[in-house]
């Protein structure tokens, strides 16, 4: 029997690297700068902008019920500084910098996202839409024809297909995001709200979410108590189990294959991020 949950961590963690590097890299902030977002806060603004270019349409509430635990504000600061072809610009030049970044820290991953595309492509057409509205916002993006870009946008659309996922679930156990983040934080023996703070979310509203996780006997004295560990573990699990069908799609042979092409050049991005970022970001990427 293939364990599926099992190569589900492995590409997930893999595909989280490959798409995530760029929210921190130079060379993408020079760009955001360039565009005329401000220069101090080019970075997140830069994330928050070329990542919800395909939703920005639908407002900044949208983008906000996608994002999850990334603040609000920061959305909403996007939002006064852009229209939608600003959106779009953004994302356009997140593009040029993904080619130029992958090219000069894991070229091996050019070969290997031109080689994949049109079978992750193929795959992300057959996976169901229903409750990933993020992720079906993706689709109606123009698929580039340099084929490493086309490779990356399948895999980027993987990517929020399982966010879209792990939201509902959340959604589902009736967490706010600031309650998933601190859970998040304390399941990562993160120190401090770290998580927290570093997405925007400020001190207020983390109080708040440190309220009402003890009004639902899962923290005391704010810690995280084994309640709230275990809840925070079935998240998890949850989503592993319910983010298997990519892979299946796939077929075990050419998954282990991917898995084996992207862990090599994955784990270069990561340290990447380390020295953009620092080793706590990214904590997809991390084994816990």
């Amino acid at each position: 029997m293939t364990d599926w949950i099992s190569l589900n961590q492995r590409i997930a963690r893999s595909i989280q690297t490959l798409v995530g590097w760029i929210f921190w890299d130079p060379g993408a902030i020079e760009k955001y700068k360039s565009a005329g977002l401000p220069a101090q806060f080019a970075g997140p603004l830069g994330y928050v902008s070329s990542r919800c270019a395909p939703l920005a349409d639908s407002g900044s509430k949208a983008v906000v019920a996608a994002f999850g635990s990334i603040s609000p504000l920061v959305i909403e600061t996007a939002f006064n500084l852009l229209d939608g072809n600003g959106f779009r610009d953004i994302w356009e030049l997140r593009n040029e910098a993904i080619l130029e970044g992958l090219t000069k820290y894991a070229p091996e991953l050019n070969l290997t996202l031109s080689e994949f595309g049109p079978r992750l492509w193929s795959i992300v057409e057959q996976l169901p839409l229903l409750g990933r509205i993020f992720f079906a916002s993706h689709l109606k993006m123009t698929r580039s024809e340099h084929p490493v870009l086309f490779g990356w946008h399948a895999a980027n659309c993987l990517r929020e297909w399982r966010g879209d996922t792990h939201w509902a679930i959340i959604a589902s156990m009736g967490l706010t995001a600031v309650e998933a983040s601190i859970l998040h934080n304390e399941w990562l023996g993160y120190e401090d709200d770290w998580l927290s703070f570093s997405r925007g979310i400020t001190k207020d509203k983390i109080d708040e979410g440190w309220r009402n996780l003890k009004e639902q006997g899962l923290a005391d004295n704010r810690i995280i108590n084994q309640a709230g560990i275990n809840l925070r573990q079935n998240i998890e699990d949850s989503t592993n189990l319910l983010t298997i069908l990519p892979w299946q799609l796939l077929g075990e042979a050419d998954t282990i294959e991917l898995i084996n092409l992207l862990e090599p050049p994955c784990e270069k991005l990561l340290k990447r991020v380390d020295v953009t970022a620092g080793e706590k970001y990214q904590p997809a990427s991390r084994i816990r």
